[in-house]
């Protein structure tokens, strides 16, 4: 299982920083995590028995749904072009 590589964690960086300099907001960090997750979702489908994989996979998932309630609870606007930008269902 590979992770993601530092140029496809720059572009998602670049494609949802929210100014110049930004690594942190909650909208590049449910990126990377999104990103994650489709990885091992991936990898979960070839290896079913990874249960410590699986394990990791859902801790992410929990991960990304706080910072999607925190960003929901700070600005409606900001939580709905995200769900939109990324194709999450929600």
């Amino acid at each position: 299982m590979s992770s993601i590589t530092a140029e496809s964690r720059h572009a998602l960086i670049k494609v949802h920083a929210t100014s110049a300099n930004d690594t942190g907001s909650p909208e590049v960090q449910v990126a990377l995590i999104s990103a994650r997750i489709s990885m091992l979702t991936e990898h979960l489908k070839i290896h079913a028995k990874d249960f410590h994989s699986r394990r990791g996979l859902l801790m992410l998932v929990g991960r990304r749904r706080r910072l999607l309630d925190y960003l929901k609870g700070k600005s409606q606007a900001r939580y709905e072009a995200l769900i939109a930008k990324l194709g999450l269902r929600r």
